[in-house]
Formats: C-alpha cells, structure tokens, sequence
C-alpha cells in the first residue's frame, strides 16, 4: 500500500545575505533574508496532459531583446515580459487557483510568519578539494617516517579482493556547487510590501543566488497535525 506524495507550493526568489533580529525574550537570532517574488505563472502542468501537477513560474524581469524567439513566444502567452528564472514548482494548482497564465503571486499570498519552509539553492563551489577538506578525514600521521603523504587518504582498496577501486568511495574531488536543500526552517518574518521573507538560519548559496521556497513537505499534508504536535 503506497499513499500518493504531497508536493507543497513554493515560490522562486533570490538570497539577500544574512542578518540577525532580537526575540521577545531578548535572544539574538540569526535570520537570512529572501527576495521572494513576484512570481508570475508562464505556464501549468496537469496529471491529464503531463502525467504530473505543478506550474512554471517566472522570477526576475528581463528585456525582450535579450531572448531568443522561441522564449519570446513561450513569454508572450503569459504578457508579463522575459524573466531571468524560469523553473517549476510542484503543487496542485487547480487546487490553489494557480490556473490563470500572468497571475502574480506574491510572498504574502503563500507564507505566513511561524510555519516551516524547505529552502533548495546551489551550494557555494569550493573547487577541487582533498579529502581532509571535502570529507573531513584525519590525515596521516605527523611522525613515524611520514614525510609528503601528511594529507594523503592512504589506501583506497586490496590488490587481491577485490582488485580494485570500490564505487562511491570517499576521494578528492570537485566540492559544492551542488543542489541542496534545508528542511524545516521556521519563517521569522514576511515582509509583502519589500517582498522580503524572513527565515531564521542559513541556506545554500551565495548572495543573489536563486533559491525554491516550499512549505515544509514534512509538516505539509496527511501527518502534519501529528508533526507539529510532537514538535
């Protein structure tokens, strides 16, 4: 027996930097700030034609002449201009009213100050790393005949079994610039005349990176009552 996942609906927005804000009972909190929106929707997704619910949506505007044609006539069905950002979200829209191609939405349309958000972005790129950076290794050891191996992982596998580099193992390599995502940030604040929301935390990515805002899947849906209950 296999319940049907719920997906919650989000909004694009872009990383303004982090700050910190005082609670009631004077503690200092660290909060980052998003730019969340306005988010226009460019186009709708159904399980009857797509196999799947959610919709495209627009985010940072651009000029016309900046795009090639075919983007200028997938726009031109919305009439809201060219978008830097163009990216779907899951959700049921019919369901939210989230039908109409050019409808604004706005932060305050979907998030409210207390409730949880999932942020997804692209982890700041760190380059080629080794393995004391990347996977936090301890290294060799400083004495004991060790001389240029002091950050070397040390054996990586047998000759004999199994005469060979096992799959996944942890090795240097690229480090960040991946897709990530942090559950569970509870909203500190929404702001809907700057288009600000307020989450208390970090979350992936640089300054003016592009994040997905979602409500919370785990506290989202069938079950949620129950979540926040033993929260």
């Amino acid at each position: 027996m296999s319940a049907e996942r719920v997906y919650p609906e989000g909004l694009l927005g872009k990383k303004l930097g982090m700050a910190h804000v005082f609670s009631e009972d004077g503690a200092c909190v660290p909060v980052t700030l998003i730019q969340l929106g306005p988010c226009y929707i460019l186009d709708v997704r159904s399980k009857e034609r797509n196999g799947y619910c959610g919709v495209q949506l627009g985010f940072g505007p651009k000029k016309s002449q900046r795009v090639n044609k075919a983007e200028r006539q997938h726009f031109a069905r919305a009439g809201r201009g060219a978008f830097y950002h163009v990216n779907e979200v899951r959700c049921d829209a019919s369901a939210l009213g989230w039908t109409e191609l050019g409808k604004e939405l706005k932060v305050g349309d979907v998030f409210s100050a207390g409730e949880m958000v999932d942020v997804t972005g692209t982890s700041i790129g760190r380059g080629f790393s080794g393995v004391m950076r990347r996977h936090g290794m301890k290294g060799q050891p400083a004495t004991r005949g060790t001389h240029e191996d002091r950050r070397n992982p040390g054996s990586i596998g047998c000759r004999k079994t199994p005469a060979r580099v096992l799959k996944g193992h942890r090795m240097s390599g690229q480090m960040g610039n991946e897709r990530v995502t942090v559950q569970n940030l509870r909203v500190v604040a929404v702001k809907p005349d700057d288009n600000i929301l307020v989450v208390k935390g970090g979350i992936p990515g640089a300054k003016g990176g592009l994040v997905v805002v979602c409500k919370a899947v785990k506290r989202f849906g069938r079950g949620a009552a129950v979540v926040e209950k033993a929260a």
